[in-house]
């Protein structure tokens, strides 16, 4: 992992990405917005990221946590989701650390937030606010259910947990009288939102190219989640509802040390699967002539059959000899298994963080999946998160030319930090 003391990627790497020259003025917090801008940045984008005084970004505040150099706790979703950036410390609700933040959107082609819909606004920050200085700029917000529609939760706060849970796929999933599970992938509902804002941003910077304007991107988390989740609504509007799925073996099965799982969805497929478990003549049995069949006979025929095949056999072996005849199976991999899977090394998935409190073990966090022929990896890789404020004052001096005594007076008044 490259790194530097100020945190931001080198100058001579930052010229070898794509987006070199593209300024994101992100004020942000957790994760709906920062992988975004993060994904920016691993792309070569320059992110100023803009928090309050005092304890920052909320996701600094997340569970679990290591201790910074200067001994405050700096969270995991703070940890994986600010890569690359520069942290600047404003006082937006007083009216000159909002103004600092108007003067500073002039200087930036995308201005982002992803505030409670309508908090930017009262604030005096929002999409009119920095278009009447900024007419070129790109405002983006990502919020749980959008700013420029009428919505009737446009008052409700949303977590990544609410979202999915408001898009059907937690009762599609839920089994019998089982409360549902949240954040059963991790958190789909920020990731999803960040996905369609990294989207909406590049084409916004695109059309700017064409028109000269900016304009206004609104992402609302529940809309992104829909998209992701898209076989709840389809698959109902199709005669299946209620946690119904098409007749397809897509299933977990338990090898000698754990569990793989299997997708089969053709006839070509089942006979290869039947004749590779010892048992040939099925491709040809009744029970077995449509999909549905498949189904109704998975517990008390094809379950102990496959079970009984791979029972000799690592989860990784049976996905193995599944995979050689050409039936998609993949392991059900433990953390570890994951972190030290070969395919991950060698993709370079994993971003190794140095931790500032005495733990040996560095913190991890996937990297980029985004793998370009003319960039290579090196010149991609990430550096470590800011430090809450860490590049107050060079911003402030460098954009604004704002002399140390006028820093230090905002500082004393605590307008900055």
């Amino acid at each position: 992992m490259h790194s530097t003391p100020s945190g931001s990627q080198p100058e001579s790497l930052r010229k070898a990405l794509p987006l070199e020259g593209v300024r994101i003025l992100a004020l942000e917090q957790m994760q709906a917005l920062p992988y975004a801008t993060q994904l920016l940045a691993h792309l070569g984008a320059d992110v100023v990221k803009v928090e309050p005084p005092g304890l920052g970004d909320s996701g600094r505040g997340a569970l679990p946590a290591m201790k910074d150099p200067s001994g405050r706790n700096v969270g995991a979703t703070f940890l994986r989701n600010n890569l690359g950036k520069r942290s600047l410390c404003v006082n937006l609700k007083d009216p000159r650390g909002r103004q600092l933040v108007l003067d500073l959107a002039r200087k930036f082609d995308v201005i982002a937030e992803n505030s409670k819909a309508g908090s930017m606004d009262r604030l005096g920050l929002g999409y009119s606010d920095i278009a009447e200085v900024h007419p070129r700029g790109i405002y983006v917000s990502v919020s749980g259910f959008g700013n420029s529609v009428q919505t009737p939760y446009a008052d409700w706060p949303a977590y990544a947990g609410i979202v999915e849970a408001m898009s059907g796929i937690y009762e599609m999933k839920r089994v019998g009288d089982e409360p549902p599970v949240m954040n059963p992938v991790g958190a789909l509902g920020d990731i999803s939102a960040a996905l369609f804002a990294t989207i909406g941003i590049l084409a916004a910077l695109r059309h700017r190219e064409t028109t000269g304007r900016g304009q206004y991107v609104d992402i609302a988390m529940f809309d992104a989640v829909l998209a992701m989740t898209d076989i709840v609504t389809n698959f109902w509007s199709m005669g299946l509802s209620k946690g119904a799925m098409a007749p397809l073996i897509m299933h977990g099965f338990r090898a000698k040390d754990g569990w793989f799982v299997l997708q089969v969805g053709r006839p070509a497929q089942f006979a290869r699967l039947v004749e590779l478990v010892g048992h040939p003549e099925w491709a040809e049995d009744p029970r077995f002539e449509t999909r549905q069949g498949w189904i109704d006979h998975l517990e008390d025929t094809l379950r102990p059959a496959i079970e009984g095949w791979a029972s000799g056999m690592t989860k990784m072996e049976a996905c193995q000899a599944l995979g050689a005849v050409g039936l998609a199976a993949g392991p059900c991999l433990e953390d570890e298994e994951v972190v030290r899977d070969p395919h991950v090394a060698a993709r370079g998935m994993m971003v190794e963080i140095p931790r500032t409190d005495g733990v040996a073990q560095p913190v991890l966090t996937p990297g980029s999946p985004v793998r370009m022929s003319d960039v290579p990896p090196s010149a991609a890789a990430s550096v470590r998160p800011p430090w809450l404020g860490e590049h107050t004052s060079g911003v402030l001096a460098a954009e604004l030319g704002l002399s140390d005594a006028e820093l230090s007076s905002l500082r004393e008044d605590g307008v900055i930090a």
